[in-house]
């Protein structure tokens, strides 16, 4: 599994916020990402009915989940694949170095798979003698930086054009380029032959449909049909939430992923993989795999988080939260960054090991009212919140602060003495500009901004005297 750092979120939070690059880099989700969602997304007449037709298809599934996922293994079967099961990352790892051993893999050409960072897949290949190569042309650019993804749709968004002409100068060992087209144009150079001597084909898949054991990906480049089809071998790793019923399902969601992710009406390609390479086939692997990864998933199942697996992946709940806009994704600690990663990450990892991700969001709702599946995730976060005090996980200042307060909230005339003292105390402090410039507490708000000072009377007060507040 990918090593998880959240435990360091509040330290990665300074650090991010005081990188002018990153910084930079960042500002441009505003114009790429939520301008380009915003000038797409009214195409969709119907969208709220859109948006509720997707969560009830996913819905659907999720209620009957091991029955869907049976379905799905019998007709994949049928029509020549191999389903496993994984139950781990570990799982994963294993599986697909047993694929390997068994065709004679040596080499191994990867699009991009979220699923397979969770699994820390390349670096166990690795450790077999397998070679890997990412051919996505984001998570190519972090494989020679060496480096996780920050976003999961735009993996490389934290890196500028000119860090990347720096790092295609010092790896490829070629003249320095800047020109966007031209540093497309070395990277395909270099990626082309990886895909024509790739045993294995790597890829995840955003889709599993159910009626006809397909893996459906959606994909901008043509990295992911190369390495799905020219290799000998192509395995498809994906989560067991991702299966859907039917065909028609189908394209109700990809009415939503592609305008919610990239704003886009469509992604260049749209490709159903079914079964091995028939006899009449020009391309297309002659052994198609398909692991189904549980990975904590499962866990969600029947509780109050389950509808977070509803999530497909789009990515649009970053790029509108505040916090991701202005921290990036490495922050967070692991695979899945944003709204959904606050969520997603302590369950798979355990509270405990990201207990600051919870409180990762100003609870603004961007993120549950762009989500296209309509995922209630400041509800998710809360309920998160209210685990993180239940299990004591909360840091001792809050817990006694939030004590205190609930005692004084059952005792008004001692709530109302103290109200009066805090707010002509905090008016005292204002001093004659009214203004805040170091409050005892919170300082996360204060060392950075200047917060207006009371009027030095309660809301209560004022009310009594006739003024509103």
């Amino acid at each position: 599994m990918m090593q998880v750092s959240s435990i360091n979120f509040k330290r990665y939070v300074s650090e991010k916020l005081n990188d002018e690059n990153l910084q930079q880099a960042l500002s441009r989700l505003q114009t790429r990402f939520v301008g380009g969602r915003a000038a797409v997304i009214g195409e969709i007449a119907d969208l709220e009915a859109s948006r509720t037709a997707a969560a009830a298809i996913r819905d659907r599934v999720l209620q009957n989940l091991d029955q869907w996922l049976l379905h799905f293994e019998r007709q994949a079967t049928a029509r020549g694949a191999t389903v496993h099961w994984a139950d781990t990352g570990a799982d994963v790892n294993r599986i697909v170095a047993e694929i390997a051993a068994l065709h004679g893999v040596r080499k191994a050409a990867k699009s991009k798979s979220m699923v397979s960072e969770e699994c820390g897949l390349n670096e166990a290949l690795e450790r077999q003698g397998i070679e890997v190569v990412e051919t996505d042309l984001g998570e190519y650019i972090l494989q020679l930086a060496h480096e996780p993804p920050s976003h999961i749709v735009a993996p490389v968004v934290h890196k500028s054009k000119e860090e990347i002409a720096d790092l295609f100068a010092e790896k490829h060992q070629r003249p320095r380029k800047t020109d966007i087209a031209e540093l497309c144009r070395e990277a395909r150079e270099i990626l082309r032959p990886a895909f024509l001597s790739a045993d294995m084909g790597i890829s995840g898949a955003n889709f599993l449909i159910a009626e006809t054991g397909s893996a459906l990906i959606v994909t901008n480049e043509g990295n992911g049909r190369l390495v799905t089809t020219l290799p000998r071998v192509h395995v498809a790793i994906t989560g067991i939430e991702k299966v859907v019923p039917t065909l028609e399902d189908v394209t109700t969601l990809l009415r939503l992923l592609p305008r919610s992710a990239t704003g886009q009406s469509i992604t260049n390609y749209v490709s159903v993989l079914t079964g091995n390479k028939g006899a009449a086939d020009h391309d297309g692997p002659e052994h198609f795999h398909i692991i189904l990864v549980d990975n904590g998933r499962s866990s969600l199942l029947g509780g109050e988080l389950q509808s977070m697996l509803r999530c497909i992946r789009c990515g649009a709940c970053m790029n509108h939260c505040p916090v991701y806009q202005n921290i990036g994704g490495h922050a967070y600690g692991w695979v899945y960054p944003g709204p959904m990663g606050s969520i997603l990450t302590p369950t798979f990892v355990g509270l405990e090991n990201a207990p600051d991700l919870p409180n990762a969001s100003t609870l603004c709702g961007a993120c549950g009212e762009v989500c296209p599946v309509k995922i209630p995730l400041p509800d998710l976060l809360r309920q998160l919140r209210e685990k993180l005090a239940e299990r004591g996980l909360k840091p001792w200042q809050e817990r006694v602060a939030l004590s205190l307060w609930s005692w004084m909230a059952r005792h008004p005339a001692v709530y109302a003495l103290a109200t009066k003292i805090a707010v002509r105390a905090l008016k005292y402090a204002g001093g004659a500009d009214g203004l805040l410039h170091r409050l005892p507490g919170a300082s996360g708000w204060t060392d950075g901004r200047d917060m207006p000072a009371p009027v030095g009377k309660t809301f209560r007060e004022l009310y009594h005297q006739g003024k509103r507040p």
